[in-house]
């Protein structure tokens, strides 16, 4: 017998052949996936470079980041299928079988299904992009990746959350085109209302006029006038139109600056307090409240 014979009949030169081929179905799907990446990085990089919408740019990021995913998926799958066949294992029977099998796991993979589907959804319909700001599934924060299976948001606190695209029926995003920083300030009723909404708009047009938040603010404060009456001050509300993300920064901003105009004005922003009058008078004016002090009884 041929000494060059191994077990299961299959010459040590062929054995040799099939592992060099396997060597090199590998090699080549690392390199296939190291081109894929490469080259959906560089078509990302040259679309955003000539995209002006700051969106656009964030949907190209996305979709970005999905495509290399599927990619490794696919180059993974072709090259396991190549080495199986190398190795001599049938794949069509494997396929068959995966057909059946897949039915039934189906019934007990439904929610993983869902998440797949909704995902491609959600990433064809662009409701969100990664860095926008979200509220899905009744959890805020930043988008920091989209899959098809899963959302990741990072709350204001720093707490990662991880959102099965299934389990999404609704997508608040707030950072779309552009936002609304909406302001509500309060005034003693004492107060004369259209002298502070005379200020609240000096005070806007200021803010705008700053060079640091001028690209932020998209266009002038709109003062909506006296939003509500409530307990102990009259609420006065403004508005601001701004560039995505930015009304947070923005509604900070105002605060401390229709603080500082309030005080320089002479304008009282109250508190929680109690004011009592005794017998006042619809005139305004009010008797002074006297306080008698009972006598002492006899010792």
């Amino acid at each position: 017998m041929d000494l060059a014979l191994l077990e299961n009949g299959l010459p040590f030169g062929d054995r040799l052949a099939g592992a060099l081929r396997i060597c090199l179905i590998v090699a080549l799907a690392w390199m296939a996936h190291a081109f894929a990446h490469k080259l959906i990085r560089g078509l990302r990089i040259y679309l955003s470079r000539n995209l002006d919408d700051a969106d656009e740019v964030k949907r190209v990021t996305t979709l970005g980041r999905v495509f290399r995913y599927i990619a490794s998926v696919v180059i993974t799958l072709i090259a396991g299928m190549l080495v199986l066949g190398e190795l001599g294992i049938s794949v069509a029977p494997i396929l068959g079988a995966a057909g059946v099998v897949g039915v039934a796991v189906g019934f007990g993979a439904q929610s993983l299904v869902k998440d797949y589907f909704s995902g491609l959804f959600l990433l064809l319909e662009n409701q969100m992009r990664h860095g926008d700001v979200v509220t899905v599934a009744g959890i805020g924060g930043v988008v920091e990746e989209m899959t098809l299976r899963y959302v990741q948001l990072r709350d204001y606190d720093g707490n990662v959350h991880f959102i099965p695209n299934g389990s999404i029926t609704t997508v608040t995003n707030k950072t779309r085109g552009f936002a609304f920083a909406v302001i509500d300030v309060r005034v003693a009723y004492r107060e004369n209302v259209d002298e502070a909404l005379a200020v609240m708009r000096a005070a806007g047009e200021e803010l705008r006029a700053d060079a640091a938040w001028r690209e932020r603010i998209l266009e002038p404060v709109e003062i909506v006038g006296v939003e509500n009456l409530a307990d102990s001050a009259v609420i006065l509300r403004c508005r601001f139109k701004v560039a995505p993300i930015e009304q947070w920064n923005v509604r900070r901003e105002y605060l401390r600056r229709i603080k500082h105009a309030f005080d320089a004005a002479g304008i009282e922003i109250p508190f929680p307090h109690l004011t009592v009058y005794a017998g006042q008078l619809k005139d305004g004016g009010a008797p002074a409240l006297r306080i008698a002090r009972a006598a002492r009884p006899p010792a």
